[in-house]
């Protein structure tokens, strides 16, 4: 017997899943272009040398969309809800690089909103896992 999926369910598997795509892009942009990559997010390269390092994030940034990834494909939504309400640190982080950097204030924004984003999936998937327990 299949599980049909209710409204709450589908619109936090749509909003987890959007994220996972984004996370994905983010990525592999940050392997492939490493100084525009690094000027997107806020921050600048002083150095072509540094680029390594936003390799490195973009890395760390593909294994952690694929595990999330592997969790929406098994639909673990109560992990997924704790790593939304974790995941907090690294817009809040980067949002604080960026006003450090002196970024244009719609880059620290777009952190903000990616915070309010996190916080949107951490709530529709509480309810979620409320109604499956």
């Amino acid at each position: 017997m299949l599980n049909k999926m209710t409204g709450v369910e589908k619109t936090g598997f749509i909003l987890v899943l959007l994220m996972v795509l984004l996370q994905g892009v983010y990525g592999l942009f940050a392997y492939f272009d490493p100084t525009i990559f690094a000027s997107l997010r806020g921050t600048e390269l002083f150095s072509n040398m540094d680029a390594d390092w936003v390799k490195i994030y973009g890395s760390r940034t593909l294994f952690i969309t694929l595990i999330l990834g592997y969790l929406l494909y098994t639909r673990n939504y109560l992990i997924l809800m704790w790593s939304a309400l974790f995941g907090l640190v690294m817009p809040i982080t980067d949002g604080f690089l960026a006003f450090e950097a002196q970024a244009p204030i719609k880059v620290v924004l777009k952190h903000v909103a990616t915070g309010v984003y996190l916080l949107v999936i951490f709530l529709v998937l509480k309810k979620v896992v409320a109604k499956k327990t």
